[in-house]
């Protein structure tokens, strides 16, 4: 059996950077934990970031809000995807690198997780990859809901994993998670 690729999406500076109110502060912490493990089992690892196509957006290319967090940032034989929509498959080559390489299954983690993380995580589990999602690996941000009413970034964060959990990933935590390397 082919080991677990990591996905580890949108981990740039204008993620640490941002005043919006968030959850899981502990969540970049999660993320290196298993980047080493990865790092260390020789594994597959994918760097996902994002590129924004509108001018003045931190993740605009050049803008230092584009470039990975130091701490997490790709060595510079790892994989990276770039990406301008929310979903890391769409039009970046991610599934035709994952497939010749014969990885079955996938581990994500990164931010955020009501929008990149769940679109990504929707779109592994549609293409028949076993996906589990790192629910202390990831955060999210306050929001409005659709009815004008702020929900917190813990609630946000819930109902993204909830929408996830059985029908497109397992949701788990990062010590359960590494718990289990050895078995694989």
């Amino acid at each position: 059996m082919t080991a677990p690729a990591l996905l580890i999406i949108d981990m740039q500076n204008g993620m640490r950077t941002s005043s919006e109110p968030r959850n899981n502060p502990q969540a970049e912490q999660r993320i290196g934990e298993l980047l080493a493990a990865w790092r260390q089992a020789g594994w597959p690892l994918v760097h996902v970031r994002h590129i924004s196509r509108t001018p003045g957006s931190p993740f605009w290319p050049g803008q230092t809000g584009a470039e990975f967090q130091p701490a997490l940032a790709p060595l510079e034989h790892e994989h990276v995807v770039e990406k301008n929509i929310p979903d890391a498959f769409i039009n970046s080559g991610l599934e035709r690198w994952l497939r010749v390489r014969g990885v079955e299954s996938l581990v994500i983690c990164g931010v955020s997780t009501n929008n990149s993380v769940e679109a990504s995580a929707r779109t592994a589990g549609n293409l028949g990859f076993a996906t589990r999602v790192v629910a202390d690996a990831c955060f999210a941000f306050d929001k409005r809901d659709f009815n004008g009413n702020w929900r917190s970034a813990e609630e946000v964060h819930a109902m993204s994993l909830a929408n996830l959990q059985g029908e497109y990933a397992q949701v788990l935590n990062a010590n359960s998670l590494l718990g289990t390397l050895s078995l694989i």
